[in-house]
């Protein structure tokens, strides 16, 4: 039975470590190749445009 958990332990152990590596991986490309900034440059036309229709108040 000792084995048993013993067993299962490593393999829930051996999954979060997977995660974590992917995990940081995935964010390590994303920094280095700049991903955040040109998805972001990508989106400010569609973002500007419903930007630029909200009513202001622009009484000071």
């Amino acid at each position: 039975m000792a084995k048993k958990m013993k067993k299962n332990l490593l393999k829930l152990l051996l999954k979060l470590v997977l995660i974590v590596v992917g995990f940081i991986g995935v964010t390590f490309v994303v920094y280095f190749y700049n991903l955040d900034m040109k998805l972001t440059s990508a989106m400010e036309p569609i973002l500007t445009h419903f930007y630029d229709k909200v009513k202001r108040d622009q009484h000071l």
